[in-house]
């Protein structure tokens, strides 16, 4: 018998027998192998600034020199790790979660997520919407100077801009879990397929959590694009990427930035957060996690991934904002003196919106999956609440329903 943790924020304690399939020696699935222009100032090429994919040759030689402002040469905080070469958190704000801290909120704290068992309450309350490119796959990436967004549940989000079209944390399995029996269920399923999707410049993962890194979803994508699909990682994913039989791989450190080979003008920098990985019983922060940064000629987005609240978001707002649309998490956040650590509440997450300099946001990180205490629907209603006592506007961050797609830096929404 095995004592299994998904992290704390999104497992309850878990015992069983390790299951047929899985590596022995990894406790891991076995993988299958299956509109700002940019200031005109440009910074030195940084030797080794990404790491690429052995395998492939555009991962491994493609290295430019990109054009960012003058800040990128001001502090700013670097990622850590402690005696045991473990990532750690840098931010005075973090507290690690404790075993007995997991068990506390397991057993004694009243969940009240309530989500409905019927299909016709939730889509009543939730529907989930066939994404506009099931049926119009070519108009996809068409978005001028402007971008477009398509919320596919969780934290996963489609955005076009830039002539690129890339998906942020994709999961489009119905468990968050290394298998399919156990873990976390979905209560509002996938709006489309990996099959249905339009074509998929690029990936960005932001940590190894399994509603966040879903190895099915990774096999389905890599089979599908294989490898012209770019892969955008935390530095020490690298590995397991290749297991899955992905070629196409960057990882990067804080800071660090590369793009997708023939779409220079983009560029993918993974920027900080404050939270933590974990996949099996033994690799707790092998693999950094964080946020990502996404910077055009026209659009600029960022993708928060999971935290708690830091000092990062200033850092990034003023190296790199404002930004066009920022995708931010409002889910997943009771009880506060357990889950603040390593997720916002709405209140927080305006408060990101604010630090970035977001002209924009979407809400991500509810609605799917019930992960932690609140009621489900609370989420949308508790931010409307803080963007009233912030003097913003409901419109500045805006939530999606499931499959909904909205375009930005244009003078129409695009409807489903």
């Amino acid at each position: 018998m095995f004592l299994f943790e998904l992290y704390s924020a999104k497992w309850r304690i878990l015992k069983s027998s390790p299951k047929k399939g899985m590596d022995k020696s990894t406790d891991e699935e076995q993988p299958s192998t299956a509109s700002n222009q940019y200031p005109k100032e440009a910074v030195k090429k940084r030797q080794n600034s990404s790491r690429g994919s052995g395998s492939n040759d555009s991962s491994r030689t493609f290295r430019k020199s990109f054009r960012l402002d003058y800040r990128l040469e001001e502090d700013v905080t670097k990622s850590k790790r402690g005696k045991d070469g473990r990532f750690v958190n840098p931010w005075p704000t973090w507290k690690s979660p404790t075993l007995s801290n997991i068990l506390k909120w397991s057993f004694m704290e009243k969940n009240n997520s309530n989500v409905p068992r019927s299909k016709q309450e939730l889509d009543k309350e939730l529907p989930v919407l066939q994404p506009y490119f099931v049926q119009a796959p070519e108009d996809a990436g068409k978005t001028g100077a402007g971008m477009r967004v398509t919320w596919l549940g969780h934290a996963t989000v489609m955005v076009e801009m830039d002539e690129l079209v890339f998906l942020t944390d994709p999961i489009f399995s119905q468990r968050a879990s290394p298998i399919q029996l156990l873990g976390p269920k979905r209560f509002r399923g996938p709006p489309c397929t990996v099959a249905q999707l339009p074509r998929i410049d690029a990936v960005l993962i932001s940590h190894t959590h399994y509603d966040h890194l879903d190895y099915n979803s990774v096999a389905s994508l890599n089979e599908r694009f294989g490898s012209e699909l770019r892969w955008f990682v935390p530095l020490g994913l690298l590995p397991w990427m290749q297991r899955c039989g992905c070629e196409n791989v960057i990882e990067l450190d804080w800071w660090e930035e590369n793009c997708v080979p023939g779409h220079d003008a983009v560029t993918f920098v993974f920027t900080p957060s404050q939270h933590w990985c974990k996949r099996t019983v033994t690799d707790d922060n092998k693999v950094l996690w964080g946020s990502w940064s996404v910077l055009g000629p026209w659009n600029r987005f960022f993708f928060a991934g999971d935290t708690g609240y830091c000092f990062a978001f200033e850092q990034i707002g003023k190296r790199f904002g404002p930004f066009d649309l920022a995708a931010i998490p409002i889910g997943a956040y009771e009880p506060r003196w357990f889950m603040k650590y390593q997720h916002v509440d709405p209140e927080e997450a305006v408060r990101i919106h604010i630090d970035v300099q977001a002209k924009k946001s979407v809400a991500i990180h509810w609605g799917t999956f019930a992960l932690a205490n609140e009621y489900y629907l609370d989420p949308p209603v508790k931010l409307n609440e803080a963007l009233e006592r912030y003097g913003l506007k409901k419109d500045d961050f805006f939530v999606l329903r499931h499959g909904e797609s909205r375009n930005l830096n244009t003078n129409d929404r695009f409807e489903n």
